[in-house]
Formats: structure tokens, C-alpha cells, sequence
């Protein structure tokens, strides 16, 4: 699939912003003496190392590098000119290291990464040298107040410039809510930013002694670089141990883990029917995928059973939500959704398990997977019952409006389904087949 129009003039508009910022550089910089040209290709060197072993951010679909403090060190000390090449060169050789294949059948697609990344980093970078230029400082020595505000304003135009680009081009192809994703990467990662910051103050106070002082600040660059790295990758297989927990049920009971990918997408599709915020439809799309964990602890007699459940076995398998949200507690990745993978069997008219809760005493996240999952529980093979018809699912979910299902979540299904006339379109994976929803 190709780059959509808006991304690909965003992406066009940041190339000229990036070529006329190196044209400019060229024309305005000067030989910097052998002390900053031996600098200058440490740095390069440097900041090559620090984009290759980046963290990629799953939720945010872009990597977080450490380079971001040898870019603005590169500014304070090689001067806004001097930073823009160090920046172009050390990106450009490790956006080819890591992307580029010439011979791929896919080369086109591997270009156009490579060309924002570069661009949008030379943007960057020059934004932020454009304060020394406006205050008149050929370099950044660190030694009065003045400079350090300098600094500190320029950390910000980079801090701003470089989420917001990155933001906008995730938005543009992903077509997430810009402003939602802005906020969020900066809530999550401003104190690494900071970090970063003050990593790039040090650099330059300690280079101010010798160049081979400035090597100092590498050790807790590194040091929080690699812990930042630590956290992401734990948060991030926690994650994938859960969903990958949910798909090995498929061994015990196979409606179980397709079930949770077909609730997902489905519930997506109602929450943004409904304007929820970019925040509240990636929660959904979490919870839903862990749902019915809980599960793992019903054994095979009662959760395999092909006819009804007596009222003991009706009991152990009430329990499976409770136990699907225990399980995910204290998990911060998971601590938003905790009460709606609780109460995700709960009914709008207070019939539901396991706490018999009521309208709105239902987290709104928990009735729109509630929602999907009956949907999917009518329209997939039972071992006790086939599949209800299209036709036959929406009468009975409009049945279902204002007693099992909450009114607005019901209304915003039959619109996904196309169910506002007698007609319906049912899409072809939410009528896979599957079993039993308990």
C-alpha cells in the first residue's frame, strides 16, 4: 500500500525545509580548526552507534535514541551550521544501515523512511540552532545564566520539532488523532528527554575542559540509555506473554483465542463509531485482547462441555473474569483496563457476573467489548447450536438494547454492521467460525 498524499506532501514540504537548511549551512560555515573536525567525527561516530541500537516504541510506532543528546551537544559546541552536517552524515549512515536494500523488490517503500528520518532530524536540529543564531552565539560555552536558558530553550524547539513531526507522519499513515498522540509521547517520555538534556549539558561543560573529558558523559548516557531500553522491552514482552497466554488456549478451546482478535477489532470499530478519544479506543483494543484470559483457570470439563453448565459449573465459570483481571493487576500496561476485563460480563439491566452491576456503573469500555462479544458469541458455531444468520443476529441485538446492552453502545454496533435498515453487511472475519463465549 502506498504512502497516503498527505503524508507524502508532509514528507516533500520537510525535504525542501531540510535541503535549504544544508544549502544555507554551507554557505554561512567555515573551516572549523583540526580540535572540532576530530569532535565533529567522534560525534558522527557517536551518534551512528546510538540511532543503530534505538528502542523501538511499539504503541507509538517510532524508536527513541540517545543521538538526541549528541545532536544537541553538536549544537552547543560545534555551532548550529557544524550540527546540521553532523546530523544529515550520522543519520543518513544509519538510516541506509538499517533500511536501505537496493535490491529488495520493496526499495521504493525502504526510501521513503530513510527520506523523512534524515529530513526531519536536519529540520530538527536546525530549529533548534536557529536560537543561537537569533542570540547571536556562534557556539554555546555554558558560562552564565544566559547560555543555560539558551540551552534550555533550545532542548524545547528540539523536544517540540522532533515529537511532532515524528507524531504527525504516525498520524498521517496511521490515522491516529494527532493531538492524543502528541500528548501521550510527551507525558511518557519527557523525563527521558530531560535526561537526554542534561546528558548534552554535560557533554559540552566537560568538553569545555578537553575533548577527552567529554567521553565521561558517555558512561551515564549509556547507563540510561540501556535502562530506558530495559523498561521498554519488559513492558513490551509483558505484553506480548499475556496476548500470546490468551492464543495458547487455542490448544484447550479454539473459539477461545480467535474469539479475543475478532472482540478486538470489532469493539475498535464500535468505539470509534461512537468519537471515543485515540486514548480510550487503544485501551479497548488492549482489554479486549486479554479479556477472557481467565479462562486458563476453568478446566477442560466445564469449558469444553458441549451442553449447559449446571449451576456449580455455572459458578466456576463466573469466576473467569475475576480471574482474567487478576491476573493483569499490576501491570502498569494493563492498568487502565483492569475494571473493564473485571466487569466485562456485566448487563445493562444488572443480570450480568460477577458483580451485578447496572447502567452506568459499568465502565463504558466494558459494555463495548461486551457488545462485540455477544456479537461474535451469535455468530459463530456452537457445539450445542450453528451460527445465527446476519439477519437473525441483528433482531436479536436489537432485542438486546436497553437489557443486555447499554442503548448508545447497541445503536453504535447496528451502525458498524450496517444495520440501520433491514439489511446487513457483516464483515467476512467477525463471521469466522469459533465456540462458546461462557
Amino acid at each position: 500500500m502506498g504512502v497516503p498524499w498527505r503524508a507524502s506532501l508532509f514528507i516533500f514540504m520537510l525535504v525542501l525545509l531540510a535541503l535549504g537548511s544544508v544549502v544555507f549551512s554551507i554557505s554561512q560555515s567555515e573551516y572549523p580548526g583540526s580540535d572540532k573536525l576530530v569532535l565533529f567525527l567522534i560525534f558522527v561516530v557517536l551518534a551512528v552507534l546510538a540511532e543503530l541500537y534505538a528502542t523501538w516504541i511499539p504503541a507509538f510506532k517510532w524508536e527513541f535514541s540517545s543521538s538526541i543528546a549528541i545532536c544537541l551537544a553538536g549544537v552547543f559546541i560545534l555551532g548550529p551550521y557544524w550540527a546540521v552536517f553532523l546530523v544529515l552524515l550520522s543519520s543518513l549512515l544509519s538510516e541506509l544501515f538499517l533500511r536501505w536494500n537496493p535490491g529488495g523488490p520493496r526499495r521504493r517503500s525502504g526510501l521513503v523512511p530513510i527520506v523523512f528520518n534524515v529530513s526531519q532530524l536536519v529540520v530538527t536540529v536546525s530549529a533548534a540552532g536557529l536560537l543561537l543564531l537569533i542570540f547571536r552565539r556562534e557556539v554555546l560555552q555554558l558560562r552564565g545564566l544566559e547560555d543555560y536558558l539558551i540551552a534550555i530553550a533550545a532542548f524545547a524547539v528540539y523536544f517540540v520539532f522532533n515529537l511532532a513531526f515524528v507524531t504527525a507522519i504516525v498520524s498521517l499513515t496511521e490515522g491516529k488523532s494527532f493531538f492524543y498522540s502528541l500528548w501521550e509521547s510527551s507525558r511518557q517520555f519527557f523525563v527521558q528527554y530531560i535526561v537526554l538534556c542534561v546528558s548534552a549539558l554535560l557533554l559540552t561543560v566537560l568538553q569545555s575542559l578537553s575533548v577527552w573529558h567529554s567521553f565521561l558523559a558517555l558512561f551515564p548516557l549509556t547507563l540510561v540509555h540501556l535502562s530506558f531500553r530495559g523498561y521498554v522491552r519488559l513492558q513490551t514482552e509483558a505484553r506480548k506473554t499475556f496476548e500470546r497466554i490468551s492464543q495458547l488456549l487455542d490448544a484447550r478451546d479454539h473459539y477461545t483465542a480467535v474469539h479475543s482478535e475478532q472482540v478486538a477489532e470489532l469493539a475498535v470499530q464500535i468505539a470509534a463509531e461512537m468519537g471515543l478519544s485515540q486514548g480510550e479506543i487503544e485501551d479497548i483494543d488492549v482489554a479486549a485482547r486479554v479479556h477472557d484470559i481467565g479462562k486458563i483457570a476453568v478446566p477442560d470439563s466445564i469449558l469444553l462441555k458441549p451442553g449447559p453448565l449446571t449451576d456449580e459449573e455455572w459458578e466456576v465459570m463466573k469466576r473467569h473474569p475475576v480471574v482474567s483481571a487478576e491476573l493483569i493487576e499490576g501491570l502498569e500496561i494493563y492498568s487502565r483496563v483492569v475494571e473493564a476485563v473485571r466487569h466485562e460480563h456485566e448487563r445493562w439491566d444488572g443480570s450480568g457476573y460477577p458483580g451485578g452491576l447496572k447502567g452506568e456503573e459499568i465502565p463504558l469500555i466494558a459494555q463495548i467489548i461486551a457488545a462485540a462479544d455477544i456479537h461474535n458469541a451469535l455468530t459463530t458455531d456452537r457445539p450445542y447450536r450453528s451460527a445465527f444468520t446476519p439477519e437473525q443476529t441483528i433482531e436479536m441485538l436489537r432485542g438486546m438494547r436497553g437489557t443486555d446492552l447499554d442503548p448508545r453502545v447497541a445503536d453504535a454496533l447496528l451502525r458498524v454492521l450496517g444495520a440501520a435498515g433491514a439489511e446487513s453487511t457483516v464483515r467476512e472475519e467477525v463471521l469466522a467460525p469459533a465456540a462458546p463465549e461462557g
